[in-house]
């Protein structure tokens, strides 16, 4: 058994050239995942043999150099590297464009599936018109269910990653459907909000394909989120505008295409969206990927000016935050962009690089979102304590302390690393480790909220 910091350096420099290997327009994520096993594997074989992690990585890199020309670039790139002189072999490789061709017709396939899914209680009686509720609570299981199987079928996992995945989407169909929720009661929104969150996490298991255990796995599913977000955004903007002329070019002739739009078109092209934009994320991962950096050097200084600000405002003014319900919404949203920036700032980062002017705005920015929430948790708590708990306040007030504790170590990590005190990867181990509790509080909100609350 080889020591645990060979391990753990060997682990660091697979993250390194697969973090690179990902950033080239010339393959895409399923090859990265081939060639990452193949080194693994030619690693393994050579720690057997009795080379020492590092200098099997050597060999194994120098093997690889007559597989893809991609790692004899990354070599290059990182002249600091001992084994680029290593990677010297000419290599040619092609589009695997049969197995594209495949991956296109089986996301199409099931984003027809999905748009036919959510159209199925329809014939039982159940119109989308009269029973907003059962859609709200099942919408995710008409979708993600498709998606995860999209994901099984790419990645081939084995049986036991499989089993988790299935049991939470058996166990969420149960209990969405079996409690007796008050019409129009809290606890039934608050399982149609949480519900998807909770299943989310089913999707990156699915995702990762036997790699969850891993920082590199997860940090891989946090990255594939961010880009289908930016795809669907842009699918449904362009559906909006294929909408809008098509009930301007029929109302020309005199027909009406609204019942249509509102009972087809919008159902049927949401859910059928979320597996086109996950085939695209995958398809097309190089261009999202020089996109979604760009976003977030963007918006970053934008949403550090807003709390900033905020906070100026609120000092100045000496004013509390008001303790209405959508104004609590509103500060959860907004500590959810700033988490969603932090997070894909760490997914974009070259590990290597040393800290720069970036790092310590994402400081500041965290710092702001930790202030923001402290802020939020009074209001709440004053809520609480002049109304009452109920089922919306117990889960923003949950919600907050989970985002307060990851803010709060996240700041302590990043500040290391301005510092010289510790490395990026403590902070993308931390984030990466952290999603599960998301997923493990919005399934606590579906399953124990309801009974808890008498089902109001």
């Amino acid at each position: 058994m080889g020591h645990p910091d060979s391990a753990a350096s060997l682990e660091e420099q697979i993250q390194l050239w697969r973090s690179y290997l990902r950033r080239r327009q010339a393959i895409h994520s399923v090859d990265v995942l081939e060639l990452e096993d193949h080194l693994r594997e030619q690693v393994a074989a050579l720690v057997e043999a009795g080379l020492a992690s590092d200098e099997a990585f050597l060999v194994a890199v120098k093997r690889m150099g007559a597989l893809d020309a991609l790692s004899r670039e990354f070599a290059r790139e990182h002249s600091e590297r001992l084994w680029k002189q290593l990677v010297v072999v000419p290599s040619h490789s092609g589009e695997p464009r049969a197995r594209a061709r495949t991956d296109a017709i089986v996301a199409f396939s099931l984003a027809v599936a999905a748009a036919v899914l959510i159209k199925v209680p329809a014939l039982f009686g159940i119109r989308m018109d009269q029973d907003v509720s059962f859609y709200a609570r099942n919408t995710s299981l008409f979708v993600l269910p498709l998606l995860t199987g999209y994901f099984v079928w790419k990645r081939r996992p084995d049986t036991r990653t499989l089993r988790w995945p299935a049991v939470a989407f058996v166990a969420a169909g149960f209990f969405a459907n079996i409690y007796p929720f008050a019409p129009r009661g809290s606890t039934e929104v608050l399982t149609a909000l949480h519900l998807p969150i909770a299943l989310w996490l089913a999707v990156g298991i699915a995702y990762a394909g036997g790699r969850w255990g891993q920082v590199s796995g997860r940090m891989d599913f946090i990255r594939f989120t961010g880009e289908l977000f930016i795809y669907y955004v842009l699918i449904a903007l362009g559906g909006g505008v294929l909408t809008g002329f098509m009930a301007g070019t029929f109302k020309a002739i005199g027909i009406e295409v609204g019942p249509f739009v509102q009972s087809w078109l919008l159902p049927c092209g949401a859910a059928g969206a979320v597996l086109v934009g996950s085939w695209l994320v995958e398809a097309k991962q190089s261009v999202i990927e020089n996109m979604a950096p760009v976003l977030t050097r963007l918006f970053t200084p934008l949403f550090v000016a807003l709390l900033l600000a905020f906070l100026g405002a609120l000092l100045w003014t000496g004013h509390g935050v008001g303790i209405e319900r959508h104004v609590l919404i509103m500060f959860d949203l907004l500590l959810v962009v700033v988490l969603g920036l932090l997070l894909y700032s760490i997914s974009a980062r070259d590990l290597p690089s040393p800290p720069g002017a970036f790092d310590v705005m994402q400081v500041v920015l965290v710092i702001c979102a930790l202030l923001a929430d402290a802020v939020a948790l009074w209001a709440i708590a004053a809520r609480v304590s002049e109304f009452g708990f109920s089922p919306n306040r117990v889960a923003a007030l949950g919600e907050n302390v989970i985002l307060l504790v990851n803010l709060g170590w996240s700041a302590v990590l990043y500040i290391r690393f301005l510092r010289g005190g510790g490395a990026f990867t403590h902070l993308e181990r931390w984030q990466t480790s952290y999603v599960p509790v998301y997923a493990l509080w919005a399934g606590l909100v579906v399953l124990v909220f309801p009974p808890a609350f008498r089902y109001l």
